[in-house]
C-alpha cells in the first residue's frame, strides 16, 4: 500500500498524567493514510487515552499530538471531532433516537439539507448491512447487539471522516456476531480506503485488522510494528500474548 509522505496522526513524546499519575510515559507513533493502527494491550496500559488524545477529549501533559499536520491544540476541539469518526463498545448511541437519527446526527449538527441526510443514512446502513426500510425507525432497544454496532459504525462513517477511532467495538459481543463484524470491518476500511485507530485487547483482532500494531504496556509502546513481525517478537509481553493464543489453540 502506498503512504502519504507525511502521517494522517502523529504522536510526538507524549506523556498524560492525571491526579499525580502518569498513565503515558513518552508515546510516539505515526499513522499514514489508509493505515490501520491497532493499540494492544490489557486494561489500564493506556490504549483508551491515547485514542482520546487523537480527538482531543483530553490534552497531553507533555508532548504534541498532530492531526492532518496540524497540532491538537490549535484545533477546535468540537470542528475536530466532527472531523472524525469515532465508535464506543456497545455503541454509545443516543437511546431516545431512532436508527436514523443517531447515523445523522453529525450531518444534522453540520447543517445538511434533511433530504440528502435521509439518503445518506439510507446508504449508511446498506453499507452495514442493515435494511433501512426495517431498521431506520427503530430504537437502539430493538435492536441486538450486532446491530447496534453496525449502527454505531454507520454513524461514524456518515459524514465521510477521513479518520474513524474505534474503542473496543466488537468486546461485549458473542464470537459468532464478533467475528461477522470483523470481517464486515475489514471489508469497509479496505473499501472505503479510512485511516483508523482501533483499540483492543485481543489479539486475534489485532492481527486480522492491523496494518500496524502498537502493543502498550504501563503506558509505554513495547512493540511497533506489522503483524508478522509481532508473532517473531522477543518483546516479552508479545511471546506472552502469543503463547496464550498458542494455549488455547491446544486447549
Amino acid at each position: 500500500m502506498e503512504t502519504s509522505a507525511e502521517p494522517i496522526i502523529e504522536i510526538r513524546s507524549v506523556v498524560y498524567e492525571t491526579a499525580g499519575f502518569r498513565i503515558l510515559d513518552g508515546i510516539d507513533l505515526s499513522v499514514f493514510e489508509g493505515e490501520v493502527l491497532v493499540l494492544l494491550g490489557e486494561s489500564g496500559c493506556g490504549k483508551t487515552t491515547t485514542l482520546k488524545l487523537i480527538n482531543r477529549l483530553i490534552d497531553p501533559t507533555a508532548g504534541e499530538v498532530f492531526v492532518e499536520g496540524k497540532s491538537t491544540s490549535e484545533w477546535d476541539s468540537i470542528e475536530l471531532r466532527r472531523r472524525i469518526g469515532y465508535v464506543l463498545q456497545e455503541a454509545g448511541l443516543f437511546p431516545h433516537y431512532t436508527v436514523e437519527q443517531n447515523i445523522g446526527l453529525v450531518l444534522n449538527l453540520l447543517g445538511q439539507d434533511p433530504s440528502l441526510t435521509r439518503h445518506r443514512v439510507e446508504e449508511m446502513l446498506e453499507l452495514v448491512g442493515l435494511d433501512p426500510v426495517k431498521f431506520a425507525s427503530r430504537f437502539p432497544h430493538e435492536l441486538s447487539g450486532g446491530q447496534r454496532q453496525r449502527v454505531g459504525v454507520a454513524r461514524a462513517l456518515a459524514a465521510d471522516p477521513s479518520i474513524i477511532l474505534l474503542d473496543e467495538p466488537f468486546g461485549a459481543l458473542d464470537v459468532i456476531t464478533r467475528t461477522n463484524l470483523q470481517k464486515e470491518f475489514a471489508r469497509l476500511v479496505r473499501e472505503l480506503g479510512k485511516t483508523a485507530v482501533f483499540v483492543t485487547h485481543d489479539l486475534h483482532e489485532a492481527t486480522l485488522l492491523g496494518s500496524k500494531i502498537a502493543l502498550m504496556e504501563k503506558g509505554r509502546v513495547v512493540f511497533y510494528g506489522e503483524p508478522h513481525d509481532f508473532a517473531t517478537s522477543e518483546v516479552p509481553l508479545a511471546k506472552a500474548y502469543l503463547e496464550t493464543v498458542q494455549d488455547m489453540r491446544s486447549a
